[in-house]
Order: structure tokens, then C-alpha cells, then sequence
């Protein structure tokens, strides 16, 4: 089989169950995941003959892929940002709309001394693309689970040595330490368990629930946490930046305000209310 003829079967594969375009992504995925062949290179070395076990091996990621586990999960990592990350079922994906929050922050603040905190770090996405965007950043990355840290500390490497300090917590019972920041952002669990029924079965079935998920009764217990916590925990000047649920927009803004904050939501490239920014009020 040509390298070609391996694309076009991937593509053939996959179009069933993803579409021709999501498929025709996914072939390039894998064949930049596994052959280091790039688009480019697709083109140019299309007649290439692989070697025999090149297609049992990807018969096998595609049988997965086909039976509905995301392709990131399959290869093991997630380009974001221009980096090469590591994710497991322990972890989200990194979405495009998180790649704004971290744009927002960046475009926000010079490169200077900052302390940061990310709070419900995950893979740890944030506290990368900040500690690289920011070169005199130190970026402390926190969150409760065991598995997303493994992967969070193996993320970490992307950064400079020593700028993403790695730290268990669990953040609804504070933040820990006592450093002061001048950032604090969080995309923490924010989807509401009743939207469950209308989510895409590869998120709903692979990706972690401990990361999506809230009640319907407490849709804003993470961000009254950190926002209570916030007041005593930022310098002046500092900000917090949240990704947020576009229905819980409003509600999240009046708490905010309540809680002596003065918040801004914005939205996303799709035109969502994605995001809040907020200082607490003079």
C-alpha cells in the first residue's frame, strides 16, 4: 500500500461516522501522528510504498476511531496552540474557544513578572500556553485529580524549566497557599447535568465527567469558590478570567458583582457568551 492509498482509506473508513471533512482531518492527524508525514508530504511522496505492518497498525486506531473514542485519545495527544500535547481519558481536549481565554489574558498583560494560577488545570493547556506566551510567568497549575496531574506534569515540560509548578487541590475547599496572583483563570466543570442528553456520545462517553460536569441545582459552585477566595488572593490590578457556560452568563455576572467584582462577559469567535473577565471593584 502508498502512502496515498493509506490516506485515502483512512478517509473511506472514517466518513461514515465523522463526515467527509471531520474524516479527511482525522487522516491527517494520524498520518502526521504516526509517519510524520505532513500535507505537504502527502503530496509530494503520495507513491511512497509503507512497510507491510504500517496498515494492521492503523486498522487498529481506526476500528477505535470508528466505534466513537476521539482520535486524540487513540494517538495520545492534542495539537493546541502550536504544541503537541498529551492527553488521556483523565483529561479534556483542548478546545479552540479555551486557545481564545488564553489570547485574551495574553493580549491583556505585558511580559512581565506575573504570578499565575490556573485552577482546575486538566491537561494543564492553560498553564503552558501562559507560562510560553508569558516568558517571566510562574504559573501554578492546580487541580484534584491524580491522573490529570500526571499529565498536567508531563505537559509542563513544554514550558521553561521551572515556570508551571504542578499542585494538588481541590479548589472548592480553597486555593491553596497563600501567594498572591495576578491572574487567576479557571475553566472548571461547567456543563450542566440535564444537557448531558444533547451532548456528541464521544465527549459524552470518553471524555471525564469529573471535568464537564455540574449540578443543576449549583450550576456556579466552582466559580463562587474561587471568586470568594479571589478577593484576599489577587494584587492589585489582578483579574480573574473564567470560561464560562453561555446559559449561566447572566447568573454568573450577578455573582460576581455581588461578591464585589466588576465582571465583563465576552464572547467567543462563534458568538457565544464564553468568557467572563473580572477586577474586583475599587
Amino acid at each position: 500500500m502508498t502512502l496515498g492509498e493509506l490516506n485515502r482509506h483512512i478517509i473511506d473508513r472514517l466518513t461514515p461516522s465523522l463526515g467527509l471533512s471531520e474524516a479527511r482531518a482525522t487522516a491527517r492527524l494520524l498520518l502526521e501522528d504516526d509517519l510524520a508525514v505532513t500535507p505537504v508530504k502527502l503530496l509530494t511522496a503520495a507513491d511512497r510504498v509503507l512497510e507491510p505492518e504500517t496498515l494492521p497498525r492503523f486498522e487498529g486506531y481506526l476500528d477505535r476511531i470508528a466505534a466513537g473514542e476521539p482520535p486524540q485519545y487513540v494517538m495520545g495527544r492534542a495539537r493546541w496552540m502550536g504544541m503537541d500535547l498529551t492527553v488521556t481519558p483523565d483529561t479534556l481536549i483542548p478546545r479552540p474557544e479555551t486557545a481564545e481565554l488564553v489570547d485574551r489574558i495574553t493580549d491583556d498583560f505585558a511580559a512581565r513578572d506575573l504570578r499565575v494560577a490556573d485552577l482546575c488545570t486538566g491537561s494543564g493547556c492553560i498553564a503552558v500556553a501562559l507560562a510560553r506566551a508569558l516568558p517571566y510567568a510562574r504559573v501554578d497549575a492546580v487541580d484534584i485529580s491524580d491522573g490529570a496531574l500526571v499529565v498536567a506534569r508531563k505537559n509542563s515540560s513544554l514550558a521553561p524549566a521551572g515556570s508551571v509548578n504542578i499542585i494538588k487541590a481541590d479548589v472548592l475547599k480553597g486555593i491553596p497557599g497563600d501567594t498572591l496572583y495576578d491572574i487567576i483563570v479557571s475553566n472548571p466543570p461547567y456543563v450542566l447535568q440535564s444537557e448531558a442528553a444533547d451532548m456528541e456520545p464521544r465527549v459524552l462517553e470518553h471524555e471525564p465527567h469529573l471535568a464537564l460536569f455540574v449540578p443543576d441545582d449549583d450550576p456556579l459552585r466552582f466559580y463562587r469558590a474561587i471568586a470568594s477566595q479571589a478577593r484576599s488572593r489577587l494584587n492589585p490590578g489582578g483579574r480573574l478570567y473564567f470560561e464560562i457556560n453561555p446559559l449561566e452568563a447572566d447568573a454568573l455576572s450577578e455573582m460576581l458583582s455581588a461578591a464585589g467584582f466588576e465582571p465583563d462577559v465576552w464572547r467567543d469567535s462563534q458568538g457565544r457568551r464564553r468568557f467572563i473577565t473580572a477586577s474586583l471593584k475599587p
